[in-house]
């Protein structure tokens, strides 16, 4: 028990002194995970919306798949980016195995499809409301998309902070196609991982600190813009 607590306090020590390892890890993670959500946003708002107002043949089938790939197993996300990403691969010949590009590349695979779910329910709700006045306006379907996306920007604000939350959470993936290579693509899941098979309990707390903290935070931003939201119907 008592080693607990040193471990514990050693940790929080680390936090509060913004310990230069500690800083460096939390930086890269939040430039990966960052990277990841900007661009898993800009293909899977615009790719919800447009499943929520579009109505084609096998639309219910997309809709299931989109929703079955929300599931994937990062890990098998991690195998299928890395296959691609080694010298044997197809892009190979670019050297973006064991890169942070790399584990950008697979944040974005594995959370982009929960963006886009997420985003087609709220703009479904929000083109029920919307469909007879854009409609009697004669808009395009890509001015129907950006007045969606616009008016619901709060409901979508909560689709990238929950693709957020998944991302900066994510090791297998992350482990396979960044190596957890020391001031290159260790990031705080992997450190972690990696710090508490070693025995260094304080440095392994301190980034678990930081992390809980990420995701209390990303947990605050979603209650307090789904609460905003609410207000605003009223």
């Amino acid at each position: 028990m008592g080693e607990i607590w040193q471990g514990l306090v050693a940790g929080l020590w680390l936090v509060v002194t913004m310990d230069a390892d500690l800083v460096n890890i939390t930086l890269r993670s939040l430039q990966v995970t960052l990277s990841a959500v900007v661009i898993a946003s800009a293909i899977g708002l615009p790719f919800g919306a447009w499943l929520a107002i579009r109505r084609f043949r096998h639309r219910r089938t997309t809709i299931a798949l989109l929703n079955a790939l929300m599931g994937l197993p990062p890990v098998v996300v991690g195998l299928v980016v890395y296959l691609l990403l080694s010298r044997s691969g197809p892009f190979g010949v670019f050297g973006l195995l064991f890169t942070p590009t790399a584990m950008i590349i697979a944040q974005v695979i594995i959370i982009t499809p929960l963006i886009a779910s997420i985003a087609h329910q709220a703009v479904r709700d929000l083109w029920a409301e919307y469909h007879d006045l854009l409609l009697s306006f004669s808009t395009t379907k890509r001015q129907r998309i950006m007045t969606l996306l616009w008016d619901g920007r709060r409901a979508l604000m909560t689709a990238s902070l929950a693709g957020f939350g998944r991302a900066i959470g994510e090791v297998g993936a992350i482990m396979i196609v960044g190596g957890n290579i020391d001031n290159a693509t260790r990031v705080l899941t992997t450190a972690i991982a990696l710090e508490t098979g070693k025995g260094d309990f304080a440095l392994a707390l301190g980034l678990g600190f930081v992390l809980i903290g990420l995701a209390i935070a990303v947990n605050i931003a979603t209650h307090m813009i789904g609460r905003t939201e609410s207000e605003g119907k009223w």
